[in-house]
């Protein structure tokens, strides 16, 4: 049986001109540390904040829309067997959503029934040094 290890991260909405007034806030007046985005994120304009000492995270992504019901606005939760969750899903009609692969982090995207978007993921490694990976290589 697949176990949810833990809530891997949570993404909030910024305006696009806020990534100075997400540091300031968050780094500043809450002490969070700062930590960058994995390289084959960079091409976002995104703020990633270290929340806590088991590496749970905040992600501030950008929101050009007035619309609140962002599909960036998320749930991450990190799985210790991300192919085994996907076929169970699969299985049961859930509908998967692919994304942008990320270096030692398999993911996928679902919806839960009231329409929630709740990425899942597999922590393989760190994703700080890593070269940006194959799309074809991540999908499974």
């Amino acid at each position: 049986m697949v176990t949810i290890q833990r809530v891997q991260h949570v993404s909030v909405p910024m305006r696009p001109d806020g990534q100075a007034e997400a540091r300031r806030f968050y780094s500043s007046h809450l002490g969070l540390t700062e930590i960058p985005p994995p390289v084959d994120l960079s091409h976002l304009a995104i703020v990633w904040f270290q929340a806590g000492a088991d590496g749970d995270e905040i992600h501030c992504f950008v929101d050009e829309r007035a619309d609140s019901r962002l599909p960036v606005q998320h749930l991450c939760l990190e799985v210790d067997d991300l192919a085994a969750l996907r076929a169970n899903l699969q299985a049961a009609g859930v509908a998967i959503q692919e994304t942008d692969p990320i270096h030692n982090r398999p993911r996928c995207f679902v919806r839960d029934p009231f329409g929630n978007l709740i990425e899942l993921t597999e922590i393989t490694g760190p994703y700080d040094v890593a070269a940006p990976v194959d799309a074809s290589a991540s999908a499974g």
